[in-house]
């Protein structure tokens, strides 16, 4: 019954998926949904999109062996970004009307920021979406009692996922994220007053969880243990800031105010929920202790998924795989789309000046199959825990494009130079202490390399020569004065960029 349901939940939101496709027209339909989702689906969209392999899986399983303190990233840190991100960066990004956040690096700084940028981010993605494809794999192999291997399940998951999101763009993510909201909250609710019966009542669940330490935060009070911990936040809370996904969230939505409050809401509706699979993995360990401490040993991300098979009725099944690949689907679809986009408008479009719009969606279509391929291939050789592959994607953006980003929207002598010397300092810092460095070091690499990376914004930016478009810094520095109503509308066939339209306004 599991299985059947698993097949027709699957062709279900495929059919949604290329359903939503018809509404696809442009290029700025494919990768912004035309801007104009309202609050409901931006809210949706934005709690779906994080919702994934690691909140079910992946930060319940952390939870269950380092208590709160080992999931300081994620969902502490995540959450944060989204809060932030809708406080400090969606009204600013939303008036100058762009496609990627790419565009934004290049038109406040210069061509090399922008790759340079986009490269790193479109990076970022790779093991977060591996980790989707991977929980598709571990579902599949579950429901069907190991008749399909988990490779072969993150094959046949990341074929059905590829196939709404390059017909449909983000008009299929954000319809199939709408209706999977309702499906995964309805799911774990359910569950976890199934669970907590099976456990002794929720009271239970959390007096032993604080009696076993899981639930203390904060570490002691001596520096080697609070900058890791600090390190640990902020990887997430502001590395994941200078993303596609992020920037599509805020730019897709119908006005300025929907960016914002979407934002806002999701961040905060995320926050809240992930402590529902944290509740379901903890509750595992009292309902049988000699079973779920051996798979803690084996493979922790197993406890959830065996707790539900072992413990509760078929509905309570149906609802939690249901929810699982609500979450994983609609998480993969959209950090398929992101990257891709980023990839073709800012590192591939410029080799080809003359494509129409037409051609360019072809184009953003292909980069996505190809980048599939290419995270398909990480998630089956890849050994890393769900956890690990998301947090560590986002080490890179955090000491490569977070301080460009914020200089250039808040600091108003930022220049092409900093915000060169801010990537190159923040890489170059990072991968060597994560090459060179001792693992039992008290400082995080991207820890460092964060600092770095505001040491060569700052120094490249007043010691070194400027240069760069006067017009452009100017108008970058007056987005805040600029209301949405003066901007002109958007270009389908991107003649001219939406900047440098806005710049005859200005």
């Amino acid at each position: 019954m599991i299985l059947w349901f698993v097949i027709l939940y699957l062709l279900a939101s495929v059919g949604i998926g290329l359903f939503a496709a018809i509404r696809v027209k442009n290029s700025k339909d494919f990768a912004v949904a035309g801007r104009s989702l309202p609050l409901p689906v931006v809210t949706a969209t934005v709690f779906a999109t994080w919702f994934g392999a690691e909140a079910v899986l992946g930060i319940s399983a952390t939870f269950v062996k380092e208590g709160l303190r080992g999931v300081v990233a994620d969902p502490f840190g995540s959450s944060m970004c989204l809060i932030l991100a809708g406080l400090f960066f969606a009204p600013r990004l939303y008036r100058l009307n762009m496609l990627t956040i790419g565009d934004y690096f290049r038109f406040r700084f210069n061509r090399t920021v922008e790759v340079l940028c986009t490269l790193c981010i479109v990076a970022s993605y790779l093991g977060w979406v591996a980790a989707q494809f991977k929980v598709l794999g571990l579902v599949l192999n579950t429901v069907t009692d190991g008749g399909i291997s988990q490779s072969v399940g993150i094959v046949i998951g990341a074929a059905i996922v590829l196939t709404y999101t390059t017909f449909g763009g983000m008009f299929s993510v954000a319809i199939l994220d709408f209706v999977q909201i309702s499906v995964i909250m309805g799911g774990l609710l359910y569950i976890a007053s199934v669970v907590s019966g099976l456990a002794g009542g929720a009271g239970a669940v959390i007096d032993h969880a604080a009696a076993a330490g899981k639930l203390d935060f904060f570490p002691p009070a001596t520096l080697s243990a609070w900058i890791p911990f600090i390190g640990a936040w902020m990887t997430m809370m502001l590395g994941s800031i200078p993303q596609q996904d992020v920037f599509q969230r805020i730019t897709s939505a119908k006005d300025e105010r929907t960016a914002v409050r979407g934002s806002l809401l999701g961040g905060t509706l995320y926050f809240g929920f992930c402590f529902v699979p944290m509740f379901l993995a903890y509750a595992a360990t009292l309902v049988d202790p000699v079973k779920f401490s051996a798979l803690m040993e084996q493979d922790s991300q197993l406890v959830l998924p065996t707790l539900i098979l072992q413990h509760t009725p078929v509905v309570a099944q149906i609802l939690f795989f249901g929810a699982v690949l609500s979450a994983v689907m609609s998480c993969s679809s959209a950090t398929l789309l992101a990257p891709s986009v980023a990839l073709s408008e800012n590192v591939i479009r410029p080799a080809f000046s003359q494509l129409n719009d037409s051609e360019f969606l072809r184009l953003m279509r292909v980069v996505l199959v190809g980048f599939a391929a290419t995270v398909l291939m990480i998630a089956l050789w890849s050994d890393a825990s769900i956890y690990r592959l998301v947090v560590n994607t986002y080490k890179i953006t955090l000491v490569a494009a977070f301080i460009p980003l914020f200089a250039g929207l808040y600091w108003k002598r930022a220049t092409a130079q900093g915000a060169l010397c801010a990537t190159i300092a923040g890489l170059v810092t990072w991968l060597a202490l994560e090459s060179f460095g001792s693992p039992d070091a008290v400082w995080p690499p991207q820890l460092v390399g964060f600092l770095a990376a505001g040491v060569g914004m700052i120094v490249g930016s007043l010691l070194l020569p400027s240069g760069g478009s006067p017009l452009l810094r100017s108008l970058v520095e007056s987005v805040g004065s600029v209301s949405p109503s003066r901007l002109p509308a958007t270009s389908t066939s991107r003649q001219m960029s939406p900047l440098e339209e806005n710049s005859r306004t200005v």
